[in-house]
């Protein structure tokens, strides 16, 4: 049988001292009451009680009730007309959605897939250390809004660092600071189109995202192709091009010297705008250093790099050496897209180079992913000889040479728990006709997993 309290001022009054007994200040009856409304115990309609009475029967002061109501009015949850009284509003409940499920990444029991370091390596203690003197050293403005390109003593550290390890020409007016990468290649690419490019030139092997990314900036990626000696530089089009001349990804051939030479001329004769990707620059075993393009002309090459290799994807530190002449209409998309790339954690990278933390982290990394790579070329050499490997002289992966189908074994290694990447997978246009490689990335697994991983590997390439 139906409540006859249900709609009137009475019985709502009942429901409500019995409900808000415990409630003595304003937030504590906002609180009762948004509950009462949301769970259905007050329904669309009911007309409360008068202030007066309420705060009689709470034992509480009239004030606080009209207060209470007029936030509740105001919220949408109850309204008020002169003569009618405080009545609770009417609200549509919303269609229940069910969220979509995010795609989850691949987990494997041993990863070696290419792009991303021994992130069990991380020099925690010393950028502790760092982040206390950088903060305990940080002056009041480093917290508040700045300057779009970055905090100075980070861009003045990099200068140096640039310099001596990369051969940048390095101005730190002339550096910009981004959220990663990624970022980096955004604000590029939005220039360039706002400047009227339509097109930009890409190796025909790379990352799909940095293609993809391109695009959503209104340009379109035109591969070329890349052969031993890198990408063929004259056959370069387009008002840009996103070149990795160090370390072409993932062929892991550097540009060779005449195409550099090539390139940099063809930026000077059309006027494009070269894009160098310095992914992992610093990681050379067995040849000498291959220095920035950007020091063969800094007017016709945005030199852009990144701590996600050196240290770890997850502080998001990416930065670029901007041409003269794309400086403002860059730092107009920084300041649209982010403002400024956080702080703190530019802080403390700037104390991890200055007191030298960031070489000597380099240099035991070099010597760690050496010694990885040294060992899985020694054992593929015992246990799998007829696999040629290639690309060993630098970076974090190597390239292996297949008897058939590489997408087959990469889903065989998966089916047992192992991580790989075919070399089709980063190839602009797939085509499996042609060269047939794994990328095996040997920076990944921590120490511990590296034995197993190295094992299964090459029971997967002895099982065919």
């Amino acid at each position: 049988m139906e409540d006859p309290r249900a709609n009137s001022a009475d019985g709502a009054g009942a429901d409500l001292h019995l409900e808000l007994a415990s409630s003595r200040g304003r937030g504590d009856l906002v609180e009762a009451l948004h509950e009462s409304i949301r769970t259905g115990r007050l329904p669309a309609g009911t007309r409360l009680p008068s202030s007066r009475s309420l705060a009689k029967d709470l034992g509480i002061a009239r004030n606080t009730v009209a207060d209470a109501y007029g936030q509740l009015v105001a919220e949408g949850w109850l309204t008020a007309r002169q003569g009618s009284g405080t009545v609770v509003a009417g609200r549509q409940a919303p269609e229940p959605v069910s969220p979509q499920p995010l795609p989850e990444a691949k987990k494997y029991r041993y990863d070696l897939t290419p792009g991303s370091p021994d992130l069990s390596t991380f020099p925690r203690s010393e950028w502790l250390a760092a982040a206390r003197k950088a903060l305990l050293a940080a002056p009041n403005d480093a917290f508040g809004y700045g300057d779009p390109r970055g905090r100075i003593e980070l861009r003045k550290a990099l200068a140096d660092y640039l310099a001596r390890a990369r051969g940048v020409r390095a101005d730190p007016e002339r550096i910009l600071i981004c959220s990663g990468y990624v970022q980096a290649l955004n604000l590029l690419s939005e220039v360039l189109r706002g400047q009227g490019a339509t097109t930009m030139a890409v190796e025909e092997f790379g990352y799909d995202l940095h293609w993809d990314v391109i695009r959503s900036r209104g340009l379109e990626p035109v591969p070329v192709p890349v052969d031993e000696h890198g990408v063929r530089a004259e056959l370069l089009t387009g008002e840009a091009a996103l070149l990795t001349p160090a370390h072409q990804m993932p062929t892991g051939v550097p540009l060779a010297p005449d195409r550099r030479s090539a390139a940099v001329e063809w930026a000077r004769e059309t006027g494009a705008v070269l894009l160098e990707d310095d992914y992992d620059g610093e990681f050379r075993y067995d040849r000498q250093p291959v220095g920035a393009l950007q020091a063969l002309d800094p007017e016709r090459v945005a030199y852009t790099g990144t701590a996600s290799k050196s240290l770890a994807p997850g502080l998001r530190l990416a930065w670029m050496v901007v041409p003269q002449r794309l400086m403002e209409p860059v730092l107009a998309a920084k300041r649209t897209a982010d403002l400024q790339t956080a702080t703190l954690e530019q802080l403390v990278l700037a104390e991890f180079v200055a007191s030298g933390h960031y070489d000597r982290h380099v240099r035991r990394s070099r010597l760690h992913y050496r010694r990885r790579r040294d060992r899985l070329v020694e054992l593929l050499a015992v246990r799998a000889p007829e696999v040629n490997v290639a690309g060993i002289s630098a970076g974090l992966h190597v390239l292996l040479d297949v008897q058939g189908d590489a997408q087959e074994v990469v889903a065989r290694a998966a089916r047992q728990g192992l991580g790989l990447a075919a070399l089709d997978r980063y190839r602009f246009t797939p085509d499996p006709s042609t060269r047939q490689a794994l990328i095996v990335g040997y920076g990944t697994p921590p120490d511990h997993a590296y034995s197993g991983a190295l094992d299964l590997l090459c029971q997967i390439l002895g099982a065919r």
